[in-house]
């Protein structure tokens, strides 16, 4: 058998044995650890569109064609923490700090509920000035003044008093990324005194206390191996959230990371397909970190398996202080005119914004 025959047997042989990888993934939504490295590690391009294909199947066959759209307000860049990758890191003394009042977020709400959104995310840095006493009335105005709307957190780590303070005030969701779930790296990307078993405790709180929970990881941070990759998917099978986010690290000028090389979309948009397949009815955002890197970024998210966008409702004098990465993508448009351009990019990719809550499947309003 001549050599070139040999190899032309081989490619072939690989190629069904990664193409049954992912059609098993699909079937049975966990694989072996050795099957998952060998995805991460060896998949080619048309494994990768093989891959996003069968996403897609997936995801439409959980929620049709429809993208959910997210009113995303960056209420405070002020943060207690020093994670080494974030731009608005306690230690970053040129970082612009604000707080929005909670007159200017109801406002941005009012806003947002005017151009159809029905989930408001108020995101922020760990803010000691955003206290249960600040936030339990401000979440009880929103859901008193839009009772159609559902109310996604994503403020850090806190106790599990507060967090369920903030669930019985009428919070519906919680998005807490654990970042990496390999201990040994986790403590390369934060200070000393943060915890991966802290972040861990908080997660399961939130779960317990029944709000739909999010996590996520970084992907191409400082550090990061494949077999780090393989334990952020171990970790989410065993979790089973609602939703996970997901970009790619974008480095910081101002942070100690900031010479070290970013993730890429590519290798981004397949863990995204992977996870698709993993947890088939999960909400599954296409990621503002993913636009910034790559000008079909977005886009191309939903072609592997996303299913959510979430638009910046936050004053556009505060967007770009609000910079926890370089070159952070954000429209300076008139909310209205963004939203309409932003569909349109997403009819292009085959699917629709939906103007709903979006919750994820088997869970009721609250």
């Amino acid at each position: 058998m001549s050599s070139n025959i040999a190899f032309f047997i081989f490619a072939v042989l690989f190629f069904r044995m990664m193409r049954d990888l992912i059609s098993k993934l699909e079937a049975d939504n966990i694989l072996a650890r050795e099957e998952f490295l060998n995805l991460i590690d060896n998949h080619t391009p048309d494994d990768a569109e093989y891959l996003f294909e069968r996403a897609r199947a997936v995801r439409e066959s959980h929620f049709g064609k429809a993208v959910y759209l997210r009113g995303l307000v960056e209420i405070t860049s002020y943060c207690s923490n020093d994670c080494l990758y974030c731009g608005i890191r306690r230690s970053n003394r040129g970082a612009e700090r604000y707080r929005l009042s909670p007159e200017e977020i109801l406002q941005c709400c009012e806003e947002g509920h005017k151009l159809g959104f029905r989930t408001f995310v108020m995101q922020g840095g760990e803010d000691p000035y955003f206290s249960d006493d600040v936030l339990v009335p401000l979440i009880d105005e929103i859901k008193s003044r839009y009772p159609d709307c559902a109310v996604t957190l994503s403020l850090g780590e806190r106790s599990r008093k507060s967090y369920q303070r903030l669930y019985n005030a009428g919070a519906d969701r919680y998005l807490l990324r654990h970042e990496t779930a390999a201990t040994a790296h986790y403590s390369q990307l934060h200070p000393q005194w943060m915890s991966y078993e802290r972040r861990m405790e908080c997660l399961m709180n939130l779960k317990e206390i029944g709000f739909q929970v999010g996590t996520g990881f970084m992907v191409g941070s400082p550090y990061q191996t494949s077999e780090n990759l393989l334990e952020d998917l171990l970790f989410i099978a065993r979790f089973q959230p609602q939703m996970v986010g997901i970009g790619p690290f974008v480095p910081h000028h101002a942070t100690p990371f900031a010479s070290e090389k970013g993730g890429t979309a590519e290798l981004t948009t397949f863990m995204l397909g992977l996870l698709r397949l993993m947890l088939p009815g999960v909400l599954l955002p296409s990621t503002t970190a993913l636009g910034t890197i790559d000008p079909e970024g977005r886009e191309k998210g939903l072609l592997a398996g996303a299913n959510v966008v979430m638009p910046n409702l936050s004053p556009v004098d505060v967007r770009k202080k609000y910079d926890i990465y370089d070159n952070k993508l954000f429209s300076g448009e008139e909310s209205a005119q963004y939203v309409r351009n932003l569909a349109d990019r997403i009819a292009s990719t085959g699917y629709h914004v939906e103007f709903v809550r979006g919750d994820a499947p088997g869970w009721a309003k609250r």
